[in-house]
């Protein structure tokens, strides 16, 4: 199996910044993409950020220009770095992953999600 553990989210004044962290691990032979998906309360959840295996990134538009989504491959990381935070931001945020697990010499294809960390925005 394959599990994703965030970290990172908390509450922070609006213009401030928090950076969340997501490290996979278990039977993992290759990450394809790496995601953070939102969810505010009554809302559903939605994509904020994607990053390709490659380095390739893909964005919300209520997101461009102040959120940033990098990964350490080595690592198997993804990172959300947000600046400028506003309330409308305040959400809990999933990391998704998506690859082959390696189960023994075994290989099957699988996703994964974190169990959420919470971000609030507010005065």
């Amino acid at each position: 199996q394959v599990q994703l553990v965030e970290s990172g989210g908390g509450l922070v004044q609006p213009g401030g910044s928090l950076r969340l962290s997501c490290a996979a691990s278990g039977s993992i032979f290759s990450i394809y993409t790496m995601n953070w998906y939102r969810q505010a309360p009554g809302k559903q959840r939605e994509l904020v950020a994607a990053i390709t295996s490659g380095g390739s990134t893909n964005y919300a538009d209520s997101v461009k220009g102040r959120f940033t989504i990098s990964r350490d491959n080595a690592k198997s990381t993804v990172y959300l770095q947000m600046n400028s935070l506003k309330p409308e931001d305040t959400a809990v945020y999933y990391c998704y992953a998506d690859g082959r697990a390696d189960y023994g010499g075994s290989y099957h294809e699988y996703d994964a999600w974190g169990q959420g960390t919470q971000v609030t925005v507010s005065s």
